[in-house]
C-alpha cells in the first residue's frame, strides 16, 4: 500500500478554529450550487445522497447556499432558510454529513438584484439601490426601504438560529459573487445617500450588520462550538466597482469582528489583481498578507489536483477549499492520503451519473455548462 506523499502532508494536519471548533484536516469542500431541492425549498433525498458521498474526506463541507428570506431565492431548486418548517430537511442534511465524519456549515445568502424575477414573490428584485446587474440589464432591481433592510439582518439572524438547532456546527455568511452583501458593499450597485449607502463606511453598514446579527444568533442558540464564517469576491470588473483596496478595507473590518474565517471566492487561486494593488503578487497572497494571521483564510479557485492544494496553502493560508473535483471524484481526500493520487478521476462520463450520486438537478447544469466540466464523451 503506497503513503501519503511527504508534501501533501500539510492539507492532512488538524487544524482548530477560533470557536473550538477542530477539523481532521485542511481540506474544506466549497459550496456548490445544485438546483436539487423540492419547490418549497425543502432538502430532498438525492440531496442527501449526494452530500453522503462526499463528506467523508474533507474535514468541512460548506453546503450549497440557502436563502434567508423569500424574496433572495436565487436559484430554482434552492435550500430555504426562511422558515422553521425547514428545520426537519436541514437536521437530516447536518446528520448526513456529520455522519461521514466532516463538519457541517450551511451558507446562508440573499441573492438581491441577482435573483430571477420569476423564483421571488410578485417578480419583487430588490437590491441596495435600483440599479441593474451587467449580467441582467433588463433586471432593474427596487431600491429596500430601511425597515426591509433591517428585516433581512433579522432573518439572517432566524436562519442561524435554524441551523443551530438543526445541528449544523456553524454558518457561512454568503458576502461573495455579487449577491445582496456585496451588493451594499459595492459602489456599482449601492448608490445610496443615507446611512446604508454612500461613502465606504456607510457601504460597510450592511455587511456588517448582518455579521453581528448572526453572531448574536450563534451566542444565543448554539449549544457547543459554533462557525460563523464569511465569505467575499475580492474585485469587481465595473467601474465604479469593487477594488482589492475596497477588499482589503473589508478584510480589516472582517478581522475585528472574532469571526472563524474568511473565504476568498475566486475562480483560479492562482488571478492577479485587477485594480488596487499591483500584480507582484496574487490576490490570494495579498489577502493573506493583509491578514497577517489575524483571522483564518479558507482559499478556492480551480484547484484540482493535489499539488494545487499545496501551491494554495503554501500562499500562507491554513485551508483550502474544492470543489469541481469532487463532483468528477467524491474520492478525491482519501485518494491523496493513500498515495492514490494517480487514480483521481478529473474527467465525466454521460453514463457516471448515477455513479458519482449527482442530483438531477445539478446534472442538467453540467451538461448544459460546456467547458465549465470536461466531458470523456
Amino acid at each position: 500500500m503506497k503513503l501519503l506523499e511527504q508534501k501533501y502532508k500539510p492539507l492532512f494536519e488538524s487544524f482548530t478554529f477560533p470557536s473550538g471548533v477542530k477539523v481532521k484536516n485542511r481540506i474544506v469542500m466549497a459550496p456548490m450550487t445544485h438546483s436539487s431541492s423540492n419547490d418549497d425549498g425543502t432538502v430532498t433525498d438525492a440531496e442527501l445522497e449526494y452530500y453522503a458521498r462526499r463528506s467523508e474526506g474533507a474535514g468541512l463541507v460548506i453546503t450549497a447556499c440557502i436563502y434567508v428570506t423569500p424574496n433572495g431565492k436565487g436559484f430554482p431548486g434552492e435550500f430555504a432558510g426562511d422558515s422553521d418548517e425547514m428545520i426537519p430537511g436541514l437536521t437530516r442534511l447536518a446528520e448526513t454529513i456529520k455522519a461521514k465524519g466532516a463538519k457541517a456549515i450551511l451558507q446562508i445568502f440573499h441573492g438581491g438584484r441577482r435573483v430571477p424575477p420569476a423564483l421571488v414573490p410578485n417578480g419583487d428584485v430588490v437590491s441596495a439601490s435600483a440599479v441593474a446587474a451587467t449580467e441582467s440589464p433588463d433586471v432593474v432591481p427596487r431600491e429596500l426601504k430601511h425597515e426591509e433592510i433591517q428585516a433581512i439582518i433579522r432573518d439572517f439572524g432566524e436562519t442561524t438560529r435554524r441551523a443551530a438547532l438543526a445541528g449544523f456546527d456553524g454558518v457561512e455568511i454568503h458576502g461573495a459573487n455579487t449577491y445582496l452583501l456585496q451588493q451594499f458593499y459595492s459602489p456599482h450597485s449601492n448608490r445610496r445617500n443615507d446611512q446604508w449607502g454612500g461613502d465606504i463606511d456607510r457601504r460597510l453598514t450592511f455587511p456588517l450588520a448582518v455579521v453581528d446579527e448572526v453572531k448574536r444568533a450563534a451566542a444565543e442558540h448554539a449549544k457547543g462550538p459554533f462557525l460563523v464564517g464569511y465569505r467575499f469576491s475580492p474585485e469587481e470588473p465595473e467601474t465604479p466597482g469593487l477594488t482589492m483596496e475596497d477588499t482589503f478595507r473589508l478584510v480589516d473590518e472582517l478581522a475585528q469582528k472574532e469571526l472563524d474565517y474568511l473565504h476568498v471566492s475566486l475562480f483560479d487561486f492562482r488571478s492577479k489583481p485587477a485594480r488596487g494593488a499591483d500584480e507582484s503578487k496574487t490576490r490570494l497572497e495579498w489577502i493573506a498578507e493583509r491578514v497577517a494571521g489575524r483571522i483564518p483564510v479558507i482559499g478556492v479557485g480551480s484547484i484540482h489536483s493535489a499539488d494545487d492544494a499545496v501551491e494554495a496553502w503554501n500562499t500562507g493560508i491554513p485551508l483550502v477549499a474544492i470543489g469541481r473535483v469532487l463532483l468528477t471524484d467524491p474520492d478525491w481526500v482519501q485518494k491523496v492520503e493513500e498515495g492514490r493520487e494517480d487514480e483521481i478521476q478529473s474527467r465525466l462520463s454521460l453514463s457516471s451519473q448515477k455513479r458519482l450520486v449527482i442530483p438531477d438537478g445539478l446534472w442538467r447544469m453540467l451538461t448544459a455548462r460546456e467547458g465549465w466540466l470536461p466531458f470523456t464523451d
